[in-house]
């Protein structure tokens, strides 16, 4: 049996992106993260794999955003 489980909780994908639930929460409201909402109460899943297709997402537009912006030497870099 696979380790990683196929669904992961939101508190789960924040623990891998190293952000908070509620960010999670709005990338899923924003059709940004695909989830599933499963149960009676409505909990929220995401698929690990929509999970890997979004981080994926994510490097490509951070490479895209390098190469429209390039690093000029002595220019002020923004924070995190």
């Amino acid at each position: 049996m696979d380790a990683t489980p196929r669904f992961l909780q939101l508190a789960d994908v924040a623990e891998v992106l190293n952000i908070s639930g509620a960010q999670v929460y709005a990338l899923v409201r924003r059709h940004e993260l695909k989830a599933i909402k499963i149960g009676g109460r409505g909990q929220w899943r995401v698929e690990a794999s929509e999970l890997e297709a979004y981080i994926q997402r994510a490097y490509a537009d951070a490479e895209q955003f390098v190469r429209e912006h390039p690093f000029v030497e002595g220019s002020p870099t923004p924070r995190d």
